[in-house]
Order: structure tokens, then sequence, then C-alpha cells
């Protein structure tokens, strides 16, 4: 970057730089020392690379993203997630430049205030905050503004999961209408989540080797349609199902059928399957007719994870499972149900014990002392 200082002809001091495209950029001021400061700060700026154009800086947070959200190759979810936070920020009208953290942290107070949980925070939060490091990558800015930016505490994952209980599964098995059974199963002994169970096709189903490809979702949009879509990123996978749930859904498909040219084993209005709001429904009177509140859907993918775990499956093997993208996610979520190093410690020396004291036994036992 090349920069000089000059005296102008009314007394001022004018400094200049010429920034990397080759753009000229000045400042006066009244004393030669003010003028070397911004220089230095430049210049300091340029070679820790957190120089931005000060021209370019000047265009509003919903301008930015407005011209770099239409750049994103993203999912339709992703689309409104993205548009639902930016639209949520109060400085939208502001300029990048002029965006400080102070404007991050009274956004997320009013969020707070609002009664917005702490996991709708921090998605808001991270998506904004996605905007703003592309701005500094794309020179707009020189700092992210969401840098150490502290957010409301979330419940503990062991506080905050709710898991039913075996015989809560089994009565809501036991009281749901013929063609929801097996949809409650998928969920409950697959794992699958609600978009999933929904979008499954008699072709998905490999009866032989009991297996099961989870290869799309069911999605409500806006016009209260549905959208038929590629499961959550890594989610896509083969789930093994148990030999019992192989013949509920035998049963299902010999008893009622599928739906529709693509065959779906859940029946929805006309050829599709079943929307959100349809499953709500079904979900909501299985409760009722089972005497039982409280309780999630979603709830059972929990009740599956827990039994996975319980049997002594390994963190990768639930993963895949489950459709996590990332093993860490498996953990974030599930890993106080996992046995700690404590559980497996006393196990083992109850094992020693049992067997020690099992052979000082035998002799005496066989002596008849």
């Amino acid at each position: 970057m090349a920069g000089n200082i000059a005296k102008r002809a009314n007394g001022r001091w004018r400094a200049r730089y010429r920034d990397e495209a080759g753009k000229e950029h000045s400042r006066h001021f009244d004393r030669k020392i003010d003028a070397k400061q911004w220089l230095d700060q430049v210049t300091s700026a340029v070679v820790t690379g957190t120089y931005a154009d000060p021209k370019a800086g000047r265009i509003t947070f919903a301008g930015f993203f407005g011209e770099w959200s239409a750049r994103q190759v993203w999912a339709p979810g992703t689309v409104l997630a993205m548009s639902l936070a930016a639209r949520s920020v109060p400085f939208a009208a502001k300029p990048m430049k002029q965006v400080r953290r102070s404007d991050v942290e009274t956004w997320i107070k009013q969020m707070n205030a609002a009664g917005l949980a702490p996991g709708t925070i921090k998605t808001r939060y991270v998506n904004v905050r996605s905007v703003f490091r592309a701005a500094v990558k794309d020179r707009v800015i020189g700092s992210d503004p969401t840098d150490g930016v502290r957010l409301p505490r979330g419940r503990r994952a062991d506080v905050a999961m709710s898991i039913p209980a075996p015989e809560e599964v089994g009565q809501l098995m036991a009281v749901a209408d013929e063609r929801f059974q097996p949809f409650i199963a998928l969920c409950a002994f697959a794992g699958l989540r609600l978009g999933e169970a929904a979008g499954v096709q008699l072709g998905d189903v490999d009866f032989l080797r009991r297996s099961l490809k989870v290869s799309r979702q069911v999605q409500r949009v806006n016009s209260g349609a549905i959208d038929v879509r590629a499961p959550k990123y890594g989610s896509e996978r083969v789930v093994y199902l148990a030999d019992s749930l192989v013949n509920v859904l035998a049963e299902h498909v010999t008893t009622h059928g599928t739906t529709g040219k693509d065959r779906w084993l859940f029946a929805g209005e006309g050829d599709d399957p079943p929307h959100q709001n349809t499953v709500g429904y079904w979900w909501r009177k299985t409760l009722r007719d089972a005497g039982l509140s409280g309780i999630k859907l979603h709830d059972l993918r929990h009740f599956h994870a827990s039994g996975l775990i319980a049997s002594g499956c390994d963190v990768v093997t639930v993963q895949r499972s489950l459709g996590h993208a990332k093993a860490t996610t498996t953990l974030n979520t599930y890993a106080h149900l996992w046995p700690t190093a404590e559980d497996r410690t006393r196990k083992a020396a109850e094992s020693i014990m049992n067997s020690a004291l099992g052979y000082v036994a035998d002799p005496v036992a066989s002596t008849g002392e």
C-alpha cells in the first residue's frame, strides 16, 4: 500500500493512500501528527488483514444481506431461516461499518425479553453472525461486531430432554389408529424424524434385508402445501430394522396398501404423503386416547437413541442411525446418556468382586462348612 502526507496551501495536512485495487483514499487534518496516526492505522489494518474499504461499509445491513444472500446456494429451509434472522435485527437500516457490538447485545436482550427460547436466539445469532463474517471476508467491514457476544444459557441436555418411558410408548402403540401405529413405530423404533417418516415409500423398505433407506423428507411450506425434498444435510442413511418393526410395516402394507403413484406408506390428501398438520392431529388424538400429555412426537426419536445407548452402541453407531452429520452433534445431544467413567469403574469392580467371592465360596461350599 502506497501512502504519503502533504501540506496543503490552506495549512491543513492531507494523508492519502491507494488500496490493493489502486483506488485512492484521502483525509485532511489540522495537525501532521493526526494525519500520520490515521495513515499508520490504515497500514496496520492492511498488514493484519483487517482493512476494509471505507466506502464499502456505507451499505446497510439489509442491503448487504440482500446482495450476499442472492449469491448463496441454500436449501429452502435455510433461505427462510436466514431471512427471518435478518428481518429480526433492529439495525437493518444501519450502515455495516456503524453496527457496534452494543447493537448486537441490545438485539439479543430484546429477543430474550420477548420470551424466545435460548436455542432460537442462538440460531438467529449464528445466522446473523454469518452475514457479518461474509462482510469481513469481502472487506466491507474490518471486524465482526458479533464476536464474543454472550447468549442466554440454554437448559442442560439432561434436564431439557424428555424421554418417554417404555410403558408409555407401548400404551401409545396400543391405542393408536392402526394406520398411525407404523408411523409411531418408525419414530420410536427406528429414530426417524416426523418429516422422514411421512416421506417413506414402499421402495425404501427392504423387507428381506430388514433395512430402511431414508432418502427424503416431507416439509411444510409457507403456502400450507407440502414440499418433498432431500433430508437434512448428512441425514441420508440406511436404518437397520428390528424384525418386529419389519412385521409391523409388512402388515400395514398388506392391510392398507400404499398411496399414489409413488406408493407412499402413509396417506395424506389425494396422492400426497401426510402434511405436518395432519400428523400433528393424529399424534394429539393418540395422546388423548392413551391418557398421556407432555410428550412430543420428536421425543420418540430420543427414546430410540436412549435405547441404542443403553444397549451398548457407540457414538458412531448412534450417529449413523439418527442421521447426524457429525458425531459431535450426537455427543452434544446425548452425552449424558452414555455411561460415565465412574459407571464403568463400578461395573468392572462389581464384576471383579463377584468373581473373587465366587472362587472363595466354591471350596467352602464343597467342604460342607
